[in-house]
């Protein structure tokens, strides 16, 4: 069969590599549709922190079940699912909590394990989701809106709650979207550079509004004019976001998350970076701030999400802005790294191969 391989920073091939065999409590899955993510984007460009190379990249995906054992999940060969990446050990002390998605020795498909960017895999039974007739496209976004809605549980977010989201990719925009079900008033933050992507998500989402990162004096203003407010001598002054969510992984926009929010306020660090950051952490206590670290998913976020696309609430198709034959994987890469601005989501097709 053939796979998608990055061999190194910049560069992409298509190999052919014999098809895996299915083992005792395992399906055989035919690969639909997948999802170039922040992740796959960043091993792309040589950032992302945790890599190797070669390896085959992907852990959004829709698939279709060729081969499965009769079980008791109602899987069947035909239906097309989508699956929990996310492989814990089992035995570190963050298993043995249930606290799965922050596994030690975590093994994340297309990062620290080979991905689904193949023409077939092997999945666990209980990785496995049934899709409920959702199009392949549509559940291959289910993974990073897990991310994202995962995330923003983490923050606790009340109605009325004004939250700034930075970051404008998927998982920014995913998250924004999560927050505003919650009863947000969102607003999402990226840079000049971002304004075709952040304004598009902005008509399909109706976000309460965006905001450019310009540097620190910008985001000061914006604060100021949307959590506006006034002191005692009447000078203008924010409130501060009662919740910031750091969707992009670099030191500004962790830090510039501590800067926007307010006393008492929530930050939540989704993204992933390999840089360091020296900041005054002092600001952490003056403003007693709740500082969370967000990582993977759980098996409810999958159930839970592929429930509210299905009633309708939301729509994911909407975020695939490019999408790409398998064949043109390499080109996908390229053009999601040089004209990331004007892009969302980009989709490979894997059934033209």
């Amino acid at each position: 069969m053939k796979a998608i391989y990055i061999d190194e920073p910049g560069k992409v091939t298509i190999r052919d590599i014999e098809m895996p065999k299915r083992k005792s409590g395992e399906a055989l899955l035919k690969v639909l549709y997948g999802g170039i993510c922040g992740s796959d984007l960043g091993s792309y460009r040589g950032t992302f922190a945790y890599f190797d190379y070669p390896r085959i990249p992907g852990h959004e995906f829709a698939a279709e079940i060729v081969e499965i054992d009769e079980n008791d999940r109602g899987l069947k060969p035909g239906m097309t699912v989508t699956c929990n990446p996310y492989f814990n050990c089992g035995h570190c002390y963050s298993c043995r909590r249930g606290i799965l998605n922050a596994c030690m020795d975590n093994q994340t498909m297309g990062c620290q394990r080979d991905g689904a960017f193949c023409e077939y895999i092997t999945m666990p039974l209980e990785r496995i989701y049934d899709g409920k007739g959702l199009s392949p496209k549509t559940l291959a976004a289910i993974e990073p809106f897990c991310i994202s809605y995962h995330g923003v549980q983490r923050a606790g977010i009340n109605p009325g709650d004004k939250v700034l989201v930075i970051g404008g990719g998927t998982i920014g925009v995913l998250a924004a979207v999560a927050a505003k079900a919650l009863g947000g008033e969102v607003y999402l933050c990226d840079i000049p550079a971002a304004k075709e992507k952040l304004m598009r998500s902005q008509e399909m989402f109706g976000f309460a509004g965006t905001v450019f990162n310009e540097g620190a004096e910008s985001l000061e203003a914006a604060v100021k004019e949307i959590t506006g407010c006034e002191d005692v001598n009447g000078t203008p002054m924010g409130n501060g976001f009662d919740v910031c969510i750091e969707a992009v992984g670099l030191p500004s926009t962790f830090q510039s998350c501590i800067d926007c929010a307010a006393f008492g306020g929530r930050v939540v660090l989704i993204g992933v970076g390999k840089q360091n950051l020296d900041f005054n952490f002092t600001m952490i206590q003056k403003k007693e701030l709740n500082v969370y670290g967000s990582r993977n998913a759980l098996k409810k976020d999958f159930l839970e999400l592929i429930d509210l696309v299905k009633e309708g609430k939301v729509d994911l198709e909407k975020i695939v802005t490019n999408v790409y034959s398998f064949h043109d994987a390499a080109q996908a890469f390229e053009d999601f790294s040089t004209k990331g601005g004007s892009m969302l989501k980009v989709g490979i097709d894997f059934t033209d191969i």
